[in-house]
């Protein structure tokens, strides 16, 4: 039986105008940087200490990471990973399936709406009620998902998580 593992789903903060610039170079608003320093803090808060991160390679995910580990101090091994931009669920819990079998506490930072339709799958539908109505609700920019999971990454699958929290973070 696997141990107990952490998956912390991150959507980026919010970015510039989609018309300021091509969609993978956009950086965060000064809103959207001090949310993510403001998650940061958040998960430092709730013990969060990824040992490895997956974060897409667009410029409003990795800006997002750099706030978190700014405000909190957390980090871990960090692999941009070009397949995570714009991704389909599928392809993110691929993404996930390869993390290190030694890593107990992982985040993904990437975008809408395949974070929150992963956070979704993941979920069994027997977390904590508020995250689950949350969840049900929307999945904002700078939200993060964090769900318990009890299998192998390898054996990660619909339904094999639980929602323990979610929390949209805002400075």
């Amino acid at each position: 039986m696997a141990r107990a593992r952490r998956l912390t789903l991150i959507r980026h903060a919010k970015a510039e105008d989609p018309r300021s610039a091509e969609d993978h170079e956009r950086s965060l608003t000064q809103a959207g940087a001090a949310d993510a320093r403001s998650l940061g803090h958040w998960m430092k808060a709730q013990g969060i200490s990824p040992s490895q991160v997956f974060c897409s390679t667009s410029v409003r995910t990795r800006e997002t990471w750099a706030g978190v580990v700014d405000a909190s101090g957390i980090g871990g091994l960090v692999e941009n990973d070009r397949r995570i931009y714009l991704a389909h669920p599928q392809t993110l819990l691929e993404v996930l399936r390869e993390a290190s079998e030694h890593t107990s506490d992982l985040v993904l930072v990437g975008h809408s709406p395949g974070v929150p339709l992963l956070a979704a799958l993941l979920a069994d539908g027997h977390g904590e009620d508020s995250a689950l109505a949350a969840l049900a609700e929307g999945f904002p920019t700078c939200t993060a998902a964090v769900l318990a999971v009890e299998v192998d990454w390898i054996d990660l699958a619909p339904g094999t998580a639980r929602l323990t929290a979610l929390h949209t973070a805002r400075a």
